[in-house]
């Protein structure tokens, strides 16, 4: 166009409108060849957009358990702008309100010092199930259940296992007994031992024997199987390999 090319023909030859060559040579003449570089279509202001005010209001309210509901009818706004702006923020999520707890490891400095007792439920069965087979029809139903309690020493992660017909407090004991002298046999003695607050560790007869044994009994908190994490690691790791 500069050199006397008509703006219909330059339009064509760039592929754009009359419109977009004008826009072109006016940004040419204006700043030269580098106002000619691609702007963002993003607009300058938004008048009506949400105020970094109310922004840190919508933080404020959800980290107070607010829900998206609750936060627009308060603020006036609609929920989606909402759900937008703590999405930015990184505060959509109920978890990300509040750190991840830290994990606090523990390991016994001797063998002996703590054993951990955990038990899992398995399903008999009398003829090779579907894993073997791939025959999903070919049940064993009414093959009934048979209970592994299993024993693992805190340091050296040396594990004990003794299949039982339940789980009650009885074979709790032989599974405690059974395991200490197991351990007894290879010079380990134990000063305490954790289960978690399953009936069967929490019979009388099995703390009547942590008494004859001179063990400490101490119990998972409720619904924190984490503590209880060597035994239950050991069961996942020997169901999967």
């Amino acid at each position: 166009m500069l050199t006397g090319l008509r703006a219909e023909d330059a339009a064509h030859a760039a592929g754009v409108s009359v419109r977009t060559a004008y826009k072109w040579l006016r940004r040419f003449r204006e700043e030269g060849e580098s106002d000619l570089l691609e702007r963002s279509s993003r607009p300058h202001s938004c008048p009506h957009g949400t105020s970094s005010d109310q922004v840190a209001q919508l933080i404020q309210l959800r980290r107070s358990r607010h829900t998206y509901r609750q936060i627009a009818q308060l603020l006036g706004v609609a929920v989606s702008t909402v759900a937008r702006r703590l999405k930015q923020a990184g505060f959509h999520r109920l978890a990300e309100l509040e750190p991840a707890p830290v994990v606090v490891r523990y390991e016994s400095p001797k063998a002996g010092d703590l054993l951990h007792l955990d038990i899992k439920k398995l399903g008999r069965f009398w003829r090779p199930g579907h894993r073997v087979t791939g025959d999903r029809q070919q049940g064993c139903d009414g093959a009934g259940w048979e209970f592994v309690q299993v024993a693992i020493d805190d340091a050296s992660r040396l594990a004990f296992t003794s299949l039982h017909p339940d789980e009650r407090g009885s074979s709790a004991c032989r599974a405690l007994l059974q395991a200490v002298r197991y351990y007894r046999g290879l010079g380990i003695r134990f000063e305490r031992v954790m289960t978690d607050n399953g009936a069967c560790y929490r019979s009388h007869s099995f703390r009547r024997l942590c008494a004859r044994l001179a063990l400490k009994h101490i119990r998972t908190k409720p619904y924190t199987p984490r503590t209880n994490g060597k035994a239950e690691r050991f069961i996942q790791t020997s169901l999967h390999e």
